[in-house]
């Protein structure tokens, strides 16, 4: 049992031929984790060539997918989060120098709706390596940890989730905490850091349940053994490099470091390859270059010593603001933070421009959307421009995370909203600027946020029991550090906290003192942040859509939309404004122009205004009869008007009195049960007026 869910693995009948293959099923969710590896690196391979595949398929949940192409297609964003998620944790957990490449596909096979399959997906993959024999350093474990008046609970319903404060998602292994992925709703430190442990100590019961298994179905391990370093070539490359890289890293413009390392890593490659006879291989060159730059970066932090860019390890670089940077887009802010920055737009929309998604489970809509460009020429590199990639696409879910906790209710802010962080410089957490961007560019656009979101990334040198904690990480220090932790909230607590380590696992101490290093530089943004815009703008922007919200009967929509939909596609033309109606009756009228919507409104009041006994109405005379005429009360009412005598003179003729599309003043008498109406005339409007009621 995990939690009070029933885990099965299963292992030896399918996918045989792989190099490990394991069946998770929890509660009638079924993923199938296979992995493969080869048996030999290719020639020159410099790195690990590691590949982590999620996929759900839809007959998992009973449904054929939608669209023209009956076939599942490109990743969703669900599958690309998950295949990070799964990555994530197991990547650190390989060798140093293993470059065999390592294919890990996880399926989904059956859906349960309750229970989501991502960590019956983390489970699987890291039970599929384990018994594969695979150098690996696992298994991990993982669970979801959510947070129900005050209790932590271990891998939460997705009913529970919807009253949960806490969505969190935590895999480590049995001695310590790999990667953490969290939402959260304005929580302290200390129920986040809870929530980490609560987590870790649950999911030994999957790794516990893994290590069973390998036991009685784990292959025979191989035998592999990471190449010991060339310490004649480490020490000429020391003696080639090392001063010139000590001098090099106290170049606090990013730039011009990174052209000065490139031009030394290039004369130590020439140096040492000029002899073609006896030349190393350039990639073992480079991979000791770049151990040597970890030593110095790593060493000078360990020592007291000033970083990189000339910081102690608690300061945040320099941040400058400007709101409204864009003249015709409904919200926007220019956020920089030191060497990075994020120029992040807001977009108002309606009810129609909300994201429609075919999810596994069913399909739902989106009102908020936040997507994370990142172009090649914000580090001064050449690059694929188009297509966001695996990385834009979790950092763009990470930022979004972090607002969701202070958005209006649609009840509050019916618009939908879109956030598009386009980064035009990055030097480290390029995903936190886009956070204190996104809600700069929100309240700027109007958006009645409940408080300023800020972020910040926190890193780690860790050699033994000594250790750092850097407040606002750079590039550099992300490259050559130990953890990237990032943490974002409000003033009253965290909404967002994303952990990956590259060692093995750290300790509940050094997350203490990274949440409290991040709880003083989120409170510095914040500030900052509230001094350049302390709330939102009272109106949209005059380029975004004015929304009227109004409620009607749900059995007059059918009378809104009219036949075939004639109704209601006449409004829309005739007074430019965009209309949608939900299913309960509230209908949403959008215009850029206000005159316009307003004039939709009242056209659709007068579609769906009830007819009131003993009211007199303004009518049209649709048709004349031998013994009176039929007129239209409201749009889509229509009375019967019996007429006897006009000026207590009795008529012979109707047709002598009124005409077709003639203007009178009627009074309802009654209507019935099946809406039939009967109306007195109180004037002819283009006659002059009586004394007295006209009799009918």
């Amino acid at each position: 049992m995990f939690g009070t869910q029933k885990v099965v693995l299963e292992t030896g009948e399918i996918a045989r031929q792989s190099s490990g293959a394991v069946i998770v099923n929890v509660e009638e969710t079924v993923v199938l984790a296979t992995v493969v590896a080869q048996k030999s690196a290719k020639a020159g391979q410099d790195f690990f060539p590691l590949t982590v595949d999620y996929a759900e398929k839809f007959y998992a949940a009973g449904r054929i997918p939608g669209g023209f192409f009956k076939r599942e297609g490109r990743p969703t964003e669900k599958e690309t989060l998950t295949s990070r998620l799964i990555d994530r944790p197991i990547r650190p957990l390989f060798p140093e120098g293993f470059y065999n490449e390592v294919q890990v596909i996880v399926q989904v096979l059956s859906l349960n709706p309750e229970v989501d399959a991502d960590i019956p997906a983390m489970i699987g993959a890291s039970a599929a390596l384990a018994i594969s024999g695979i150098p690996f350093s696992g298994p991990i474990g993982a669970a979801r940890v959510g947070y129900i008046d005050g209790q932590y609970i271990v891998n939460p319903t997705a009913s529970q989730l919807k009253d949960s404060k806490l969505n969190l998602v935590v895999a480590g292994t049995e001695a310590a905490v790999l990667m953490v992925e969290s939402e959260a709703m304005e929580l302290s430190e200390e129920v986040m850091l809870g929530a980490v442990v609560y987590g870790h100590e649950q999911m030994q019961a999957a790794i516990n349940a893994i290590n069973e298994l390998v036991e009685v179905a784990g292959k025979p391990e191989w035998d592999w053994q990471a190449p010991a370093r060339d310490q004649a070539l480490w020490s000429r490359i020391s003696e080639l490099a090392e001063a010139k890289l000590q001098d090099a890293y106290r170049i606090t413009q990013k730039q011009v470091r990174s052209q000065s390392v490139n031009a030394l890593r290039d004369e130590v490659i020439a140096a040492l390859t000029a002899d073609a006879a006896s030349a190393p291989d350039v990639n073992t060159i480079k991979n000791y270059f770049f151990d040597l730059e970890a030593g110095i970066v790593r060493g000078r932090i360990l020592n007291g010593e000033p970083r990189i860019d000339g910081r102690d390890t608690r300061t945040v670089r320099p941040i400058a603001i400007r709101n409204s940077v864009m003249p015709r887009t409904h919200g926007s802010a220019l956020f920089t933070r030191g060497e990075t920055q994020a120029l992040v737009i807001a977009t108002l929309g309606t009810g129609r421009d909300e994201q429609i998604i075919d999810a596994l489970g069913g399909e739902y809509r989106d009102r908020f959307m936040l997507h994370y460009n990142m172009p090649p020429f914000a580090t001064g590199e050449t690059g694929r421009f188009g297509a966001p990639k695996r990385r834009e696409i979790g950092h763009g879910r990470l930022a979004k995370r972090a607002l969701l906790a202070v958005l209006p209710s649609p009840e509050e802010f019916s618009y939908s909203m879109r956030v598009v962080s386009e980064i035009t410089e990055s030097n480290g957490s390029s995903s936190m600027a886009s956070v204190c961007g996104g809600s700069l560019a929100l309240m700027d656009a109007g958006v009645p946020l409940k408080a300023h979101v800020a972020g910040i990334a926190m890193g780690l040198i860790k050699d033994g029991n000594r250790f750092a904690v850097l407040t606002d990480i750079l590039g550099d220090e992300d490259h050559l550090g130990d953890m990237d932790f990032k943490v974002a909230g409000t003033d009253s607590g965290i909404t967002a906290l994303q952990m990956d380590i590259k060692i093995q696992g750290i300790t509940k101490e050094i997350m203490q003192v990274a949440l409290a290093q991040a709880h003083e530089a989120r409170k510095h943004i914040l500030g900052i942040m509230q001094q350049s815009m302390s709330g939102a703008r009272e109106g949209v922007s005059t380029y975004a859509p004015r929304l009227l919200t109004m409620k009607i009967n749900p059995e007059k929509i059918r009378d809104v939309i009219g036949k075939g939909g004639a109704v209601i596609r006449a409004l829309t033309e005739e007074t430019g404004a965009t209309i949608d109606i939900g299913d309960d009756g509230t209908i949403t009228i959008a215009s850029v122009n206000s005159e316009a919507a307003e004039n939709a409104k009242r056209r659709i009041e007068a579609i769906t205004a009830e007819v009131e006994v003993g009211k007199v109405y303004e009518g049209t005379v649709l048709r004349l009869l031998d013994f009176g005429a039929i007129v239209s009360v409201l749009p889509g009412k229509d009375g019967l008007l019996h007429i006897s005598q006009i000026a207590n003179e009795r008529i012979a003729n109707v047709a002598d009195h009124l005409k077709e599309g003639q203007q009178v003043k009627v009074k309802v008498l009654e209507t019935d049960e099946k809406g039939r109406i009967r109306l007195s005339m109180k004037a002819l409007l283009a006659a002059p007026e009586s004394n007295g009621d006209q009799q009918g």
